[in-house]
């Protein structure tokens, strides 16, 4: 009697990215249990990108599908791909075209997401090692001590995308929520999840090798210059033009939240808002929080500056 395997689809997100995307498509390993299939958005790529896909779509057991991304930058085409209604699955993998992923990375998610209720949105993530353009490593990224919540999700993403891999029930919410307008996908993904009172798995081990190049849309999380430059840009007020962004597409999607994330929600108006004590008395109450001393105090910072 054969089992009925489970779907997995893999979201790859693709623009002028063929120097190091074979490696990417070759390290994606799905166990015999699975049935993987990639969906792949190019965002009208001009170098070489389209023969490495049909190359390894030529040689590879997976199915592999290729359709025109909306032109509009990573996290509009991740939108895209994430919420089109033809793919169907049981469990969903984020990809980006120039990391490469550890073998046991979909095992070890699938893995931790199986024992999770399907019918609760489930979000796994994990920490990732950089590497540079030659693959030489260069560290880890920050290990998070705190426990994921939308409290913390509103204020920073735990995780990059690349780790992500979410349940039907989380796709299922994020689909409803529509192709909304946000800074990163995977911070979106982090903030919808946790609101709706999903679980949030964080995996301290790293999961796959974050290739840190010019071409990033993304700067890796290692080092003190990457990390102070990021909580400049937190005191900039940077932040407080994404977090703009982001309440819109949250309050288009608060109908999604539990009664207690609705009111952090609220909080978190009041502490980019409010008056100078209206704004502490949010940050107390409202029980935000970053995941390090050094974004604790950040976040002091913004708040006594208006800067959230």
């Amino acid at each position: 009697m054969s089992l009925v395997k489970s779907r997995l689809a893999v979201l790859l997100c693709t623009y002028n990215g063929g120097r190091y995307l074979a490696e990417q498509l070759n390290s994606i390993v799905v166990s015999d249990s699975v049935a993987g299939a990639i969906f792949v958005s190019d965002d009208g790529s001009c170098d070489n990108t389209p023969d490495v896909l049909a190359a390894f779509a030529a040689e590879s057991m997976l199915p592999v599908e290729v359709r025109r991304g909306p032109s509009k930058g990573h996290a509009a085409n991740f939108m895209s791909l994430v919420t089109a209604g033809d793919i169907s699955a049981d469990y969903f993998a984020y990809a980006d075209q120039d990391d490469f992923w550890d073998e046991d990375k979909l095992d070890r998610a699938i893995g931790r997401l199986q024992v999770v209720d399907p019918a609760l949105p489930a979000l796994y993530c994990s920490r990732t090692r950089t590497v540079s353009a030659h693959g030489v490593n260069e560290g880890k990224s920050p290990l998070f001590a705190r426990a994921p919540s939308f409290a913390n999700a509103v204020i920073q993403n735990i995780a990059g995308g690349n780790t992500m891999v979410f349940n039907r029930a989380a796709r299922e919410l994020l689909q409803r929520a529509g192709e909304v307008d946000v800074v990163s996908h995977d911070w979106w993904t982090y903030m919808l999840v946790s609101g709706a009172g999903g679980s949030v798995i964080y995996d301290p081990q790293p999961s796959l090798s974050y290739r840190q190049h010019a071409g990033n849309s993304i700067g890796a999380n290692t080092g003190l210059r990457n990390r102070s430059q990021r909580y400049l840009g937190f005191l900039s007020g940077r932040n407080r033009e994404w977090n703009a962004r982001n309440l819109i597409a949250l309050n288009s999607a608060a109908e999604f939240f539990t009664p207690e994330n609705r009111d952090v929600l609220a909080r978190f108006e009041e502490l980019r808002s409010g008056g100078l004590l209206r704004r502490l008395k949010a940050l107390r109450h409202g029980g935000f929080y970053a995941q390090t001393t050094t974004g604790n105090l950040g976040l002091l910072a913004a708040t006594l500056l208006k800067k959230i």
